[in-house]
């Protein structure tokens, strides 16, 4: 898609999504596609919580997050080996958990796996239910055949969701938007609704293996909730030089996101992030037109992105006893 042709259709895919929402001081809440939840803009990113080497500063972040106003909580059964869902079922204690909703992945590829993965999440997370429950690293052209096989991870998902263990469900990955529409056309076949997808939504990616052009329109045209992530890259988007921290986080709100997920290992980026949130307005298309023109050649090749063209990011392809 030509960049003016996504310019001028962006608005049309503004006001077909959940960019319409209510605003406080503080932070935007827009609808998580077409489930009917509401959640912050503003998404706290699981894996950043488990990085401080202080467990109590971790839990301080989670509870100062909520406590000013995000709503979306993001984490992974991985995550520093679990060590992020920990943190986080302590910082939800003492009726913190019933003013969030909570997201989690999983790895399992089969349907033994994925239930082990689902119940692992639940004991950490110290929840009855997940709010919402992502297959995690949909970054394989086979990855949607082994998800919706005879005795794969949709049949786990499917008993959790029957169990009353999770809510919602979607699917996350971050190397090709070709593996993301395979995903949503075996869904299709199966006669299956995803709730939410999430992907790369950064000031780069709208020039190389573009999620936003590729990805994005049809999501919201399936009502299925777009979830932002790596909106700056673990760092590498900023490296470019091209955009600001709040700019990237600009950027990915204009979008027809429910929620831009950011990470926080330290309080002053979570300062940032509700920064971003206070004020962030609607770009013009020249404003817009400004942005993407001043990153594309720093986007081309992909240098900064190495989510998509490396295995740097792929835990699944690092340890495939994940996978099992």
């Amino acid at each position: 898609m030509e960049r003016r042709e996504f310019i001028a259709g962006l608005a049309a895919l503004q006001m077909a999504s959940s960019l319409e929402g209510a605003n406080t001081n503080d932070m935007i809440y827009r609808k998580l596609g077409t489930t009917g939840e509401q959640v912050s803009a503003i998404g706290l990113g699981g894996y950043h919580v488990g990085v401080p080497a202080d467990e109590d500063e971790g839990i301080r972040i989670v509870r100062s997050a909520v406590d000013r106003g995000i709503t979306f909580l993001d984490n992974s059964c991985d995550y520093h080996e679990g060590k992020s869902e920990i943190l986080m079922g302590k910082a939800l204690k003492d009726g913190y958990r019933k003013r969030v909703f909570l997201m989690t992945k999983f790895n399992g590829r089969t349907r033994e796996g994925a239930a082990r993965d689902i119940d692992t999440s639940l004991r950490r997370l110290q929840t009855d239910v997940i709010d919402l429950i992502q297959f995690h690293e949909n970054i394989r052209l086979e990855d949607p055949d082994r998800y919706f096989a005879v005795g794969g991870a949709h049949e786990a998902v499917m008993a959790a969701k029957q169990a009353g263990k999770v809510r919602y469900i979607g699917f996350t990955g971050h190397k090709d938007p070709l593996v993301h529409l395979r995903m949503l056309d075996v869904a299709a076949q199966h006669k299956f609704h995803f709730d939410t997808c999430q992907m790369p939504l950064n000031v780069l990616d709208y020039h190389f293996r573009s999620f936003s052009h590729n990805v994005v329109p049809r999501l919201v045209k399936e009502g299925i909730g777009v979830l932002a992530m790596k909106t700056m890259g673990m760092g590498h988007v900023l490296k470019a030089g091209v955009a600001t921290p709040i700019e990237c986080l600009h950027y990915a709100l204009n979008l027809p996101t429910s929620v831009v997920i950011t990470g926080c290992d330290v309080m002053e980026r979570l300062d940032q992030a509700f920064e971003a949130a206070r004020t962030f307005k609607p770009f013009t298309p020249a404003e817009l037109a400004a942005l993407v023109a001043k990153t594309k050649e720093a986007a081309m090749s992909g240098l900064y992105e190495p989510f998509k063209t490396t295995a740097e990011f792929d835990g699944t392809a690092q340890h495939p006893q994940w996978m099992g």
